[in-house]
């Protein structure tokens, strides 16, 4: 396996933890991986009339945090963007409430999870 696979095989692990996760927490999941030609949101969650597009970040070590600082203003520009496309996409009405949301997950070195964190409203939007 080459260290992409690996890494695509851990982010894959991450993201079905991270489902799993706000699924026991009453979040309906709507979509994962959903694309377009701006790029990819991981997760499209909604609970009541809130959606959530959520970016989880998956990472080895098991330091607090270390997950979701890997964010950078681009990134955030990037998920603003892609939430604005589904929006524009979908047959939601206009003033669905919605945020962006980061799951920060921490898998220990044979690639178990070792902590989830939801951090809700992570990424500002006007």
């Amino acid at each position: 396996m080459t260290r992409s696979d690996g890494r695509k095989c851990l982010g894959d692990r991450g993201e079905e933890a991270a489902a799993a996760y706000l699924t026991r927490c009453g979040f309906d999941v709507l979509a994962r991986k959903w694309r377009c030609a701006a790029g990819e949101i991981d997760l499209i969650v909604r609970q009541g009339a809130l959606l959530a597009f959520v970016e989880v970040r998956t990472r080895r070590g098991v330091e607090p945090g270390m997950a979701a600082e890997s964010i950078t203003a681009a990134k955030r520009a990037r998920l603003v963007a892609l939430a604005e496309a589904f929006l524009a996409w979908s047959d939601l009405p206009e003033e669905t409430p919605w945020r962006i949301d980061v799951v920060a997950i921490a898998a220990r070195s044979d690639g178990t999870i070792a902590s989830i964190e939801h951090i809700p409203y992570a990424v500002e939007h006007v």
